[in-house]
């Protein structure tokens, strides 16, 4: 109990006077959070703020209460009243604005906001949680960030082309411009993520897992790296520190739509198939997607693999209504209705959304132009070429040094290229007939460079 004394009384005896203070009520409101005791922290974080109603800190604490209870609206209230009224140097209230407003939903409002606090802050406190956000709003809104100038992090945009690169399937012009930015930038985490993932196309798995361990040495949570740490460990063939960390991801349960997609996808490659599966099934439920054929054949792919065939039947016919111009979905489907009736299990179904390498192979003999469009536009192909040339048996290599006979592209002469640096391994040599044509089409590329 607080004991009070009138000023006429000059007897203090044992009782020690309180100072009621903005800090009295901090220490409080501090307490009572350390007990989750929301209502009491923000009644004590109001009485700071009447103490010292100048003092933008302590509006920001009332803010952080009210968006901890659920109340984003009020939360961003205050933080308006804030810039607009009490110190309008204080950016990072952008940056709350922006978390306050993605947890609404409310994903333009959310951009907008942490574009502001991109481009305002130039210390940028907050930047590694702003990569995060800013990647999850790119994938909510399906297109990039207008940024057009960011002055507490030089990077961001280049981050963006880097990715653009990576998608087309150009992974060594995205490995140049990914390592040039995590030298100027080391501690931009999302870029050492994508430059991993451009050496793991590659094959480079040691580069990979130095990029990976960077990430987490700053950020020991972080699910992107998590997920993908994992993927190069079965590849390696781990059997140390693989089960653990697939432990972690089988029970990590994530809340934003992107993580989600992420430890799907990451699950099915792992062979957890289930929990893929279930993941997925959250996605579908999502209105935004649901006209998603890729993410249909995700599904699918996960179901068929986990043996519930008649859910991958559904999801691939609903893949091939809302695709009816991909033979994907037709082809699987058709595989699995020939399974069932010869009582046969259904092969592995890969989740990439393309047809079988070898039945690829097959239709493109037949269409060279189809397979030149092909392998332009299909990042995921040009990864499995450069697979193929450094990883794969004397057979394959030889089908897809055969192949690429049909194309004449500067991507692909980079990737022969350093495939014939590497040729030094007797026991996987490609044969004679394809390592000349790979030579005779690097030998053009220096004579005719504009090919």
């Amino acid at each position: 109990m607080i004991e009070r004394t009138s000023e006429t009384d000059g007897t203090v005896g044992n009782v020690i006077p309180v100072t009621l203070d903005a800090n009295f009520f901090f220490e409080r409101a501090v307490r009572s959070l350390d007990r989750f005791q929301y209502e009491k922290a923000l009644k004590n974080f109001r009485k700071a703020v009447e103490y010292e109603p100048e003092n933008p800190v302590n509006h920001c604490n009332m803010a952080g209460i009210l968006s901890e209870m659920g109340d984003y609206e009020g939360s961003n209230g205050i933080l308006r009243h804030v810039l607009e009224t009490i110190d309008p140097q204080m950016t990072e209230c952008h940056f709350f604005m922006a978390n306050n407003y993605a947890n609404m939903e409310n994903y333009e409002e959310a951009e907008r906001e942490l574009v502001m606090y991109l481009e305002e802050d130039a210390k940028g406190e907050y930047m590694a949680e702003s990569e995060e956000l800013m990647e999850l709003l790119q994938y909510e809104l399906n297109r990039p960030a207008p940024l057009a100038r960011i002055r507490s992090r030089e990077g961001v945009v280049e981050h963006d082309k880097a990715r653009s690169l990576l998608e087309e399937g150009k992974f060594t012009q995205a490995v140049k411009l990914l390592e040039e930015i995590t030298e100027n930038t080391p501690d931009f985490l999302a870029a050492h993520n994508n430059l991993a993932l451009a050496y793991f196309y590659m094959g480079r798995f040691t580069k990979a897992k130095e990029c990976i361990a960077e990430v987490l040495e700053r950020d020991p949570g972080n699910l992107h790296a998590l997920c993908n740490l994992a993927i190069f460990l079965q590849y390696e063939g781990d059997r140390e520190q693989l089960p653990a960390l697939l432990h972690l991801l089988e029970v990590t349960v994530p809340f934003h739509r992107e993580h989600v997609f992420k430890i799907a996808t990451t699950m099915g490659i792992l062979g957890g198939h289930r929990t893929a599966y279930a993941h997925f099934r959250r996605l579908l439920k999502d209105e935004a997607v649901e006209g998603d054929a890729v993410l249909y054949h995700y599904c699918a792919a996960a179901a068929s693999n986990s043996g519930l065939y008649a859910e991958a039947l559904r999801c691939w016919r609903q893949a091939e209504r809302l695709d009816p111009g991909s033979v994907v979905p037709r082809f699987f489907a058709a595989q699995l209705q020939k399974a069932i009736a010869d009582h046969q299990p259904m092969p592995q179904v890969s989740y990439n959304y393309q047809l079988p390498f070898q039945e690829q192979l097959k239709r493109w003999k037949d269409d060279a132009g189809a397979f030149t469009a092909e392998v332009r536009n299909n990042p995921l192909l040009r990864a499995s070429f450069f697979w193929a040339l450094r990883y794969g048996d004397a057979a394959t290599r030889s089908q897809v040094g055969e192949a690429l006979r049909w194309i004449e592209d500067e991507e692909l002469r980079e990737l022969m290229r350093e495939a014939l640096e590497q040729e030094t391994q007797p026991d996987a040599p490609l044969q004679e007939s394809s390592l000349l044509h790979l030579q005779r089409l690097i030998g053009g590329a220096e004579e005719h460079p504009a090919l």
